[in-house]
């Protein structure tokens, strides 16, 4: 089929037609690869029958991002200028297809497996959230090596798209230049309205797009008999029947995305959810050149609307707290936050969830569980840790885009540093890549951090050996870096506030050599790195206990998000979300035990800043776990623009207008729902708006602290 140009038989319009045909074939494929490729997380797409509906819907998705991609090529295909019909022009628009839709593929296979660390197609946040790395290159040469069956795959599509592509014929000598440039100035005008209209995912339902078909179909068939093309008569006929039917076909399907969209909005990221009754599906409909476009220069914070009377939003929930009590002693606190922990790999966890007999892969974690305050049901705000910095030390979660991102990043915010630094505390944040990595040094500053050790400053101290330490792709080993942080601890003045943030049980998942063979490997690859990282939080406390101010300290062990899962009740739309939260006393004042509670990140600022008896009005977000009744806790999340909200025992899924989906919250899994059936339901609704309230709210107004 890769006709040559003086053989070619179709007119532009028709090339184009076919050419975009062929583009809707390789984004099917890109879909299949992804579902391929990520099949632990979409498997229960094949069992529930939900197949039909996704591919219909993907096809309203994919075709704004087609549109989008192609107009260029679709434009210098169709303008009227009789000059370009030749063979040397026709073969630059070409190249210029195959290069642009190889590219959109390319990035969807890239995408397909980035999505498992954050579990959504990605954005065009992305450009910022690595802007400040440099280690970028080694880090996509391994995943290309790891992955070099999609670099195939990208090659045969590549090759599919340059054999298929048909190449359209002018014969300008033998056609009046009137004649020409009045069909192809039609023809132009008829494929440029249609072209918006797919761009935009609205469909232009009139009657004159049928009257504009009968001319079309007029000059295709008419067209036929005099390009000059040496065929038979009737074979002209034939060819100007099908170029006909063609025309037909693309005036129906072109603006394809837009059936179900009869006002004039153009299609948004979140109408993908109309698809799927699981929010983490909506990934497998939408394709990541459409978020990548969709997403520039968005405005990410509204006004919902939900509650004109502010009164009423006061009563139902408030991020303003106005604590009371003060302490006498100050004591020091440490906050632990490790690359990739999720609650899945800790063994502690687990013994409910998935049986007596999972030991997971963190025997130091377990121990330290025994002697610490634990919650059954502790969530991370994101999956990304840019986010997890503001959630963590901010109490301000992830909702809709890193929070980081966006303009609001600019409002006057406070941290648990700014406010320890009011008490006379000495502050510090450490972490072991090189400063300026993620951004973490300057948001550190913003939220009061008074110092900053980052890889630079470890290869400065002589007690360790350097870049030797460094693991080659993202920072320094946990083992010597948390005995770093240990030690810089030891010189700080009393009361103090330290975070530190580890890396090593991170992709590409290695650990140093002296240590490989020597932890668990079990069935994925992160588990021997999750293994390393427990080792090292064991150096660690080894180390601090024999320090002067281990037994004024308060510690705080979590993680910035989940990584790598194996169990359904960690890859559900709630278990990816299943981080630890461990808050150790030393000194015993706390009483340990597993509390049957629900945490989240954002709850850690008030949590801490209630231990030591900070007394003075501060926003959060979350709450106080330790002053706060177990039925009263609660935990918010979002996937894919729709918002969880646990408590009362229940999970409740809100699209932003209704309730799309209640489970129990012991039905981690998420396969019982419960929609309608729990008297809960309107009262978790009622709330989950006020705090989405509040968070707009507060965003736009630069009322964060």
């Amino acid at each position: 089929m890769n006709c040559k140009f003086n053989k070619s038989v179709m007119s532009p319009l028709m090339a184009v037609a076919w050419n975009i045909i062929l583009v809707y074939v390789m984004y099917s494929v890109a879909r299949v690869e992804y579902f391929l490729e990520n099949y632990g997380y979409f498997h229960h797409v094949l069992s529930e029958g939900h197949l039909g509906t996704l591919f219909y819907g993907s096809l309203f998705m994919d075709t704004p991002a087609i549109m989008y991609t192609n107009v260029l090529w679709m434009l210098m295909i169709l303008f009227p200028l009789h000059w370009k019909e030749n063979a040397a022009y026709q073969q630059v628009c070409k190249w210029l297809f195959v290069i642009i839709n190889t590219l959109a593929f390319a990035v969807n296979m890239a995408d397909s497996v980035y999505f498992r660390y954050v579990l959504r197609r990605t954005t065009s946040s992305v450009f910022s959230e690595f802007q400040g790395e440099d280690n970028l290159g080694l880090i996509f040469g391994v995943e290309l090596l790891r992955h070099w069956y999609l670099v195939v795959l990208t090659i045969c599509l590549a090759v599919f798209l340059w054999k298929l592509y048909f190449m359209p014929r002018m014969d300008i000598k033998r056609q009046p230049k009137v004649r020409y440039y009045l069909l192809q100035t039609f023809c132009l005008a008829f494929a440029i309205l249609f072209i918006v209209s797919g761009m935009r995912g609205g469909y232009l339902n009139h009657w004159y797009q049928y009257l504009l078909a009968v001319p079309l179909l007029y000059l295709a068939y008419k067209e036929s008999g005099s390009q000059g093309v040496r065929e038979s008569r009737s074979w002209g006929k034939w060819r100007g029947g099908l170029e006909g039917a063609l025309a037909f076909i693309l005036i129906v399907t072109a603006p394809i995305g837009g059936w179900c969209h009869m006002d004039i909005r153009p299609t948004a990221v979140s109408d993908a959810g109309q698809y799927t009754d699981h929010p983490q599906d909506v990934a497998l409909i939408l394709n990541t050149p459409f978020t990548l476009l969709r997403t520039i220069g968005k405005e990410v914070y509204y006004d919902p609307g939900y509650f004109p009377d502010k009164a009423e939003l006061e009563r139902i929930y408030t991020p303003l707290h106005k604590p009371s009590q003060k302490r006498a002693e100050k004591k020091n606190v440490v906050i632990l936050i490790m690359e990739s922990f999720g609650r899945e790999y800790i063994g502690g966890f687990n013994k409910e969830v998935l049986g007596e007999k999972y030991k997971g892969y963190t025997p130091f974690v377990d121990s330290l569980m025994q002697h610490s305050v634990t919650f059954r049901y502790s969530y991370c705000n994101s999956q990304q840790s840019i986010d997890g910095m503001p959630a963590i030390l901010a109490s301000i979660p992830r909702i809709i885009k890193p929070f980081v991102l966006t303009p609001q990043a600019l409002n006057r915010i406070n941290g648990i540093a700014g406010y320890l630094n009011e008490e006379g505390y000495q502050t510090a944040f450490f972490h072991g890549a090189r400063d300026g990595s993620m951004g973490f040094n300057g948001f550190a500053n913003t939220i009061g951090y008074e110092a900053y050790y980052g890889r630079e400053e470890f290869n400065q101290d002589k007690r360790f050996g350097g870049d030797a330490d460094f693991d080659g792709f993202w920072a320094v080993w946990d083992e010597p870096f948390l005995q770093y942080f240990a030690l810089k601890m030891t010189e700080m003045k009393q009361p103090f506030h330290t975070t530190v943030f580890t890396a090593s049980s991170h992709h590409p998942f290695r650990v140093p050599q002296q240590y490989e063979g020597r932890f668990p490997k079990g069935t994925m690859e992160i588990h021997q790195c999750i293994g390393y990282s427990d080792y090292a939080l064991r150096r660690f406390f080894d180390t601090a206990r024999k320090q002067p101010w281990f037994n004024n300290t308060v510690f705080v062990l979590t993680s910035d998000h989940t990584n790598m899962r194996e169990h359904d009740e960690y890859k559900s739309d709630i278990g990816v979300y299943c981080s630890p939260i461990i808050i150790y006393d030393p000194s015993g004042e706390l009483q340990p035990g597993m509390r049957n509670a629900i945490a989240q990140h954002i709850d850690i600022v008030p949590t801490i800043l209630g231990y030591i008896g900070y007394d003075k009005p501060y926003v959060a977000f979350g709450i106080d776990l330790l002053n706060t009744p177990a039925e009263d806790t609660w935990a918010v999340t979002e996937i894919e623009g729709v918002y969880q909200y646990c408590k009362h025992g229940y999970i409740l899924q809100f699209d932003g207008q209704k309730t799309i989906a209640v489970y129990r919250l012991t039905d981690q899994a998420m396969r019982h729902n419960l929609l309608g059936k729990v008297k809960e339901q309107a009262q978790m609704e009622l709330e989950l708006k006020a705090f989405i309230q509040q968070y707009m709210d507060r965003m736009l107004e630069d009322r964060l602290r």
